[in-house]
């Protein structure tokens, strides 16, 4: 099983949609600038990092390309078991699934990025990445602390983020490093997000949550409150809501998507911060992260069950993998076209029917063999046929 897991705000960084700007999937960045009535291209392509830090920016451009990665990955022809997203990463994910349009979370992030920065500018507060500490020794040292300090982000093991009042986040920070802690790393933040300091967005944002309408899916989306998968969109106002204000469960996240079967995580978006954490949460867990258009052949590469190789180097030129695999796009009975093996095929050539679902080829090429047989039940995204491209 396959999930999609999105990233949150800090995994902006200036110059992230440089590599898209000549994509199809560049379409939705012009698309989101429409809705939110703000330049989204500028802020991807010419935005300096401090200018990114900026809650209003930092999550609004982070949503946008995650959805684009996406959208690439999507064009493929692959799809998830289930998704999850970290923190903001949480509404890419319910876009991702149909449950949030892309319209009406592009305002709903808008508003949550408006709310959280508001709420910052009215309590001051800060975070800080505790390394090396088990999750209840962390918990010990925000007590010890006396102060407005709360664990905010259970990532990992050994990777636990506290947040509050900043001289409460430093009185915290110290007691953790006594109790074995092996760095206290600061985070450049604008508040203390996932915590009480965070009451007053949550009650701003209840009204555009209502607004968003947000509807069941057939995919489910792991919530970072309860670390429990859920279908019905009537859940998630509550647990968006809550969101704010109560700690990210993200390894917790990670460790019910691993119960329930799935052994493959793909990070979609800028960064690369979730793959780490997959790897140190769940055990033999296959992790791969896309972030840019060259990423997508890697991923063909890694969904067929391979390792991506590094392309051998040739005096003045590289060589490029030239196969692609075709995967299907649902679960169900294979019928394959009656397409001889060496036949070249377009873009868009139906390779055969899975179900009512046709399997579409993404690639032009030379049809190298089919890898699933004529009347074999596959699975989602199991490799159907493979190409020679050139």
């Amino acid at each position: 099983m396959l999930a999609f897991t999105f990233p949150g705000q800090g995994s902006q960084r200036p110059g992230m949609g440089r590599p898209w700007v000549d994509h199809d999937s560049w379409e939705l960045v012009d698309e989101a600038s429409e809705v939110a009535e703000r330049d989204v291209g500028a802020l991807l392509l010419d935005a300096e990092a401090e200018e990114l830090k900026d809650t209003r920016n930092a999550q609004l451009t982070t949503f946008v390309s995650s959805l684009m990665v996406l959208d690439a990955v999507e064009r493929l022809g692959i799809e998830a078991n289930v998704c999850a997203g970290h923190s903001l990463g949480e509404y890419t994910a319910l876009a991702a699934t149909g449950s949030l349009g892309f319209e009406e979370g592009v305002v709903l992030v808008s508003e949550r990025a408006a709310a959280m920065h508001d709420a910052g500018a009215t309590r001051v507060g800060t975070m800080a990445a505790v390394l090396g500490l088990d999750d209840d020794q962390v918990e010990v040292a925000c007590h010890l602390a006396d102060a407005d300090v709360w664990v905010a982000n259970f990532n990992a093991p050994g990777q636990v983020v506290i947040a509050g009042e900043p001289a409460a986040v430093d009185k915290a920070g110290a007691h953790a490093k006594d109790l074995g802690a092996k760095r206290i790393m600061p985070l450049q933040v604008s508040g203390a997000f996932h915590t009480t300091f965070m009451s007053a967005a949550r009650d701003r944002l209840r009204d555009a949550i209502a607004v968003a309408d947000i509807r069941d899916a057939d995919i489910p989306v792991v919530s970072n409150v309860d670390a429990k998968p859920h279908h019905r969109g009537v859940d998630w106002g509550p647990l968006l809501s809550a969101q704010l204000s109560s700690p990210v469960r993200w390894k917790h996240c990670l460790q019910t998507m691993s119960t329930q079967g799935v052994t493959d995580f793909a990070e979609l978006g800028p960064g690369g911060v979730l793959t780490g954490m997959a790897k140190r949460s769940v055990d033999g867990a296959r992790t791969i992260s896309v972030a840019t258009p060259d990423d997508l052949d890697k991923l063909l590469t890694w969904i067929a069950g391979e390792t991506a190789a590094p392309a051998p180097e040739m005096e003045g030129e590289h060589l490029f993998v030239a196969e692609r695999v075709v995967v299907s796009p649902a679960a169900g009975i294979f019928s394959p076209a009656p397409i001889e093996p060496g036949a070249v095929i377009q873009v868009g050539t139906v390779l055969g029917q899975v179900g009512e679902h046709e399997v579409r080829s993404p690639f032009q090429g030379a049809l190298q063999n089919y890898i699933a047989v004529d009347t074999e039940r596959v699975t989602s995204r199991q490799p159907i046929a493979w190409l020679r491209t050139s």
